[in-house]
Order: C-alpha cells, then structure tokens, then sequence
C-alpha cells in the first residue's frame, strides 16, 4: 500500500543528545543506544472514520521520535499498519451502506491526506492486513503446530474452526527464557484489570469452547456476508487483529525492533498479545521498547464517535485552519499525558504561531545556535514538547522586544530548527 509523502526534512548543525524515553514496560525512563540503526512501529488506523485529534496527538507524538532519531545521525526504519478490515470497519459500511472496501480506501486517503497537512514523516512501509493475508495465514498454522492456537467447536450458530491463542500454554513455552514473554509482561495489569479490559476493547472472555477467557482471536472462519481469505489449513476466514501487527512487524523490522508505539488504549490487550505471539512464533521479543501516548478529550469529556464529539483533523482543515496551528496545539501537550481539545487552547496554538512567525523578521544576531540546543535538550528528554515551546517562546520574546532588523542567517536556522525537530513550518 502507497505511503503519503514527506516534506524534505532540513539538516541542522550540530546533533541530537542521547534521547530518554518512557519505557510502559518497566514504567521508567530509558536513554535509547545510539546503534546508528533505529526502527519503529506504530499502530495504525481502523479506516471507518477521519482523523480524529486522539489519532492525530498519537502519530505527531511518534513522529517527534523519528525526527529526533534522525537529527541524531540514526537511520530510522519506520513501519505503520492500518487494519483495513475489522467488525468496526464492516458495521459501519453496514449502517451507511458502503462497501466496505469503498469506505476503507476513502478513509485511508483522508487520513494520508491528514498526515501530509500536519507535516508527519510518512514511514518506510505502510501496509494493510488484507494484503498481509497471505503472510499471517502461515504465521496462523505454525502457532497450531506448536501446540500455542487451537480451533474452536462452533455453538450458538457460529461454525467451526475458530482459531485462539492459547495463552498459559505460550508462557508456559517461554517459561525458561529469561527475556520470554507471559501474560502482563507488557501492561503489568492484574489478571482482573486486564478481563475487564479485554471484554471492553474488543475481546471475546465469553465464548464458549475457549480455554481461557483472555485467550485472544487469531483467525475467525468465514461467515455469510463477510469478507474472506483462502487460510490454507485454517479454512477461508480473515485474521485476528493482534497477528496482524505481529506479522507485519516481523516481516519488515528486526527482531527486536527498537520502539513499539501507540496509544495508551492499545497496551492492553493489543501491544501485549502481539507480544505474545512474537515470542511464540520467533522465540526474541517484539520489541525493545515500549511508549504510548495518552488519550484525548474535548473540553474534559472523553472524545468518543458514540458522543459525536471528535473533533476531525479534516474539519478544521476545512474550516481554514492553518494545520502548523493544529500541530503546535498538540505540542503543547506532553505526549504521554491526558488532555483535552478546548478552543482556548487552540486560540492559544494561533497566537503562539503567529507570534514565532512575526519574531522571525527580527531574529537577534546570535540568537539561533542557543535556541537550537534548547529545543533539542527537552526533546532528548521523553520528547518534553511542552518545554521546547517554551524555549522557542523564550526565544521569539526577546526578539520582539529587542526590536531589531533581524539577522537572516539566525532566523533560517531557527525556521529550519523548528522544522526539523518539531514539523511546524514557519
């Protein structure tokens, strides 16, 4: 599947310090080594609806890794899925009577479109689950042959041969790794917290025939009207969710990649089992790291598609909004806190824009270098955003109120700086 495409990234002098960032897995701050060779994967979109600001927040927070990455001299591996079919995908065609394929291109469109305006690095491959079917279908029949997947008698007029994974005999499989992965290796949840989840995020602990009730769909057995895939051995079907991210990371990333990202939602039960079956199929684990970015309100309500209350990327784009502005009112938020979209904040995005673009006609001589390595300190610490704005603030306030001409080399590398390292175009 084509990527969107990326705006040229500037070069600056000098080079990014060692970077710091949250690690969910060992609820702490790690520094990152510095190999020369980074490599990321971020969950990507369920095409059934535009970008909304919680998908927008989550993929400029990991795009702030990768420029980091990038301005510290490391080559970045960058992979980015999106689940271009899933019940949400289907019930929504269902209910406004789009093929669902039209609606999940359409939506895929919309969101690269999304990405370009807030200027995200588009990653080096961006692939579908559909055409990854025939990649997960082996995946599928040798997680079976392990003994680690089992199929499912079907009752209640559901057919036979859904598969699982098997849960406590995969962390039995890994039990004598000393890296091995069992279940809340990622999230660190109680087997409580984490059936409460799984029933909430999209999780099945209720049905019949399973082993137990956190074992998660690995592929599900063609049904009437619903879309399917030859399985090989499995039967015509289509794959769970979390093999999916699993397959695709394998197939294009290292063993273990750098960085698994995504929002604070997927942790548990998604980033977990994916995990899981990582170890289970590959015997390393996913991945090194694991960061996610919080979850986005509007005006202190959770933002929902049930509320009608998203607040759409392509809206305010619509509407005229300058998309640096939407960028910069993400920004100010650190990426792994709750927040919410308030149109004072956003007012507050504006004016901050136009101040910086007004302060670079009368950039102090001198000024740049100091500002550079400002911005680059609170970036290299868990991605402080919130702090790099101030610097940039900081910076842009002496400007104004030292009324000078403006030295144009100090106001190209500041431009270029704020390019380069926050994506926000001046």
């Amino acid at each position: 599947m084509k990527s969107w495409i990326s705006r040229p990234v500037p070069q600056l002098p000098g080079s990014m310090p060692a970077l710091r960032l949250f690690d969910t897995v060992i609820g702490g701050i790690v520094t990152l080594e510095a190999t020369g060779e980074q490599s990321m994967y971020v969950c990507g979109i369920t095409p059934y609806d535009a970008t909304h600001m919680g998908h927008a927040a989550s993929y400029v927070a990991f795009d702030l890794l990768n420029r980091a990455w990038r301005d510290g001299g490391q080559q970045v591996s960058y992979v980015q899925n999106v689940t271009d079919v899933d019940d949400p995908l289907l019930e929504r065609a269902t209910a406004t009577g789009v093929d669902w394929r039209d609606l999940a291109a359409s939506q895929i469109e919309l969101f690269q479109t999304d990405m370009e305006a807030l200027n995200v690095l588009a990653p080096d491959h961006y692939v579908g689950a559909v055409e990854s079917v025939p990649t997960i279908v082996p995946a599928i029949e040798r997680l079976v042959e392990l003994g680690l997947a089992y199929r499912v008698a079907g009752t209640g007029g559901e057919p036979d041969g859904d598969v699982y994974y098997d849960v406590e005999a995969a962390g039995k499989h890994a039990a004598e790794a000393t890296d091995a992965w069992t279940l809340g290796a990622v999230s660190r949840l109680t087997d409580a917290e984490m059936l409460e989840l799984f029933a909430e995020r999209g999780g099945d602990p209720g049905r019949a025939g399973k082993r137990q009730a956190l074992d998660p769909l690995l592929w599900r057995v063609a049904r009437a009207g619903e879309p399917s895939w030859p399985g090989g051995g499995l039967g015509e079907g289509r794959p769970g969710w979390h093999i999916e991210c699993t397959v695709i990371a394998q197939k294009y990333l290292p063993a273990p990649f750098t960085v698994q990202g995504g929002g604070s939602d997927l942790i548990f039960p998604h980033h977990e089992m994916g995990a899981g079956h990582a170890y289970s199929l590959a015997g390393k684990p996913l991945a090194r790291h694991f960061t996610h970015s919080g979850m986005v309100g509007l005006n202190g309500e959770k933002m929902s598609k049930s509320k009608g209350n998203l607040v759409l990327v392509s809206r305010l784009r619509a509407d005229g909004e300058d998309p640096a502005a939407i960028r910069l009112a993400i920004l100010a938020h650190h990426y792994r806190t709750d927040w919410s979209w308030t149109g004072e904040g956003f007012a507050e995005a504006k004016n901050r824009l136009r101040t910086w673009r007004e302060a670079l006609a009368v950039a102090p001589a001198g000024s740049a270098a100091a500002l550079v390595a400002g911005v680059r300190g609170a970036l290299s610490d868990d991605l402080d955003a919130p702090g790099a704005l101030v610097a940039v603030d900081e910076w842009a306030r002496t400007a104004l109120d030292g009324g000078g001409t403006g030295a144009a080399g100090d106001a190209a590398l500041v431009s270029d700086a704020v390019d380069a390292l926050l994506g926000v175009e001046l």
